[in-house]
């Protein structure tokens, strides 16, 4: 008897901690080839954990306990230069801390740039020392990644029973590279795969040319940093500016200091509150009320 109800527990932890995993739709390939195996790894260089090698799309759930379910989701797009994701700190913990807020989280791998066994050393070499290749790389897959992002919505807003979340409060939040694939997103939605809003954190503005939003573009909220070494505050305002002159719906938090892929890392700064900001912006949407 003893060994029975052991084992009914291990079975229930194990069923408790089972990653509930989505796979997207992959019928476009892009015209690049994946000789090495997705992969997981810690990176001494980054110093933090990364995935590599995405060839097929998947999302990770992250579901919020029942009693404070908002109805609330956002789809979490990692950043990495689109060669690896930061799946920690702009992936997971995001997604876990959205949970405590009572707001269902998904968790994206879009495509990546096809790379060998360590991608984060690859980015380091080609953007400093080719960086016409290592753009042209990057300009050939995102595209692809972008259609990741509205798949990804779609699939969302079509199980959104399944979920137990609202098909109307559906977000996109994305950092750097998957900041890209926010606004790429933000531009290229049908319907069906249109974000009700948006949320580019230090978005990699150089990849995604700036255009007019659309006529019925979704409430927006950016955050970046002043002294982002990417240079990215330029981009970030004119995003902010091209909504703002448009009417839409809009917010802007740019820190004087936090650098760049702070995500959820501490470093001591105002920075380090941005995605309570979010949250307070949020309320003021009628996306989440407090429980």
């Amino acid at each position: 008897m003893k060994t029975l109800s052991f084992l009914t527990l291990v079975c229930c932890g194990l069923f408790l901690n089972a990653q509930e995993i989505i796979k997207l739709p992959n019928s476009e390939t892009p015209p690049v080839t994946w000789e090495t195996a997705e992969n997981e790894y810690f990176s001494n260089i980054w110093n933090t954990q990364v995935v590599t090698n995405v060839s097929e799309p998947t999302m990770q759930v992250f579901r919020p306990k029942d009693e404070i379910n908002t109805g609330t989701s956002v789809i979490v797009a990692p950043g990495g230069g689109l060669f690896a994701l930061s799946i920690n700190s702009e992936g997971n913990d995001v997604a876990k801390w959205l949970n405590e807020k009572g707001i269902t989280a998904f968790v994206l791998k879009y495509r990546l740039v096809p790379t060998g066994q360590d991608a984060v050393a690859e980015i380091e070499n080609d953007a400093s020392k080719e960086p016409e290749k290592f753009m042209e790389r990057v300009t050939t897959v995102l595209p692809y990644s972008i259609k990741d992002g509205l798949n990804a919505v779609k699939h969302v807003r079509e199980n959104a029973d399944t979920y137990g979340i609202n098909p109307n409060k559906i977000g996109f939040m994305g950092f750097s590279a998957g900041g890209a694939v926010t606004v790429g997103v933000g531009y290229n939605y049908t319907e069906e795969s249109k974000p009700n809003f948006l949320v580019p954190v230090y978005y990699w503005s150089s990849v995604v040319p700036l255009e007019k939003p659309k006529e019925d573009a979704p409430p927006m909220f950016l955050v970046c940093a002043s002294d982002d070494p990417l240079g990215l505050a330029p981009g970030t305002i004119a995003l902010y500016s091209s909504w703002l002159e448009a009417g839409k719906t809009v917010a802007l938090h740019m820190y004087s200091k936090g650098g760049h892929g702070f995500g959820m890392r501490k470093q001591g700064l105002p920075s380090d509150s941005w995605i309570e900001r979010f949250y307070d912006w949020s309320k003021t949407q009628d996306l989440v009320s407090d429980y």
